[in-house]
């Protein structure tokens, strides 16, 4: 074992265990990916689109949409051991800038007093035609 000589400890390197996630609650994956992976007390939360469990896609308002991506990413955390308030990092994509305020005021119901950094950004498509697609980063419930 290396010897750490400014702090005065032993260097010791730790494996890294991947383990992929996956709930019935949640459409399936649509490709190749995991719904999450979980690493080092993190979990990684794939993009979610507002489909339902059973994998059909929710129409109506980007409120209605998006309540169904706040539903899969719930249960994915659940599944993961972690939840909305561990939450660290969310990534919003929308595929029409101007839903940005009726996504943002479900949005604020989810996260009100805990408030996790974000990025929300305009593409020009998204898979499946959809509206958005929201990924989150989380650490692991205690």
């Amino acid at each position: 074992m290396l010897k750490n000589t400014f702090f005065k400890s032993p260097l010791s390197r730790t494996l890294t265990t991947l383990t992929p996630v996956a709930t019935k609650l949640s459409p399936p994956a649509a490709a190749s990916y995991s719904q999450a992976m979980k690493a080092n007390n993190l979990v990684f939360v794939s993009g979610q689109i507002p489909y339902t469990k059973d994998n059909v896609p929710v129409k109506g308002s980007i409120s209605d949409k998006t309540e169904q991506v706040f539903q899969n990413v719930k249960n994915i955390l659940d599944a993961s051991n972690s939840s909305f308030d561990k939450v660290i990092k969310v990534n919003v994509f929308l595929a029409d800038i101007n839903n940005f305020k009726e996504f943002n005021e479900v949005y604020a119901k989810y996260f009100n007093t805990h408030k996790p950094a974000r990025s929300c950004v305009a593409v020009a498509a998204l898979p499946l035609g959809c509206d958005l697609e929201m990924e989150v980063i989380a650490a692991e419930n205690d």
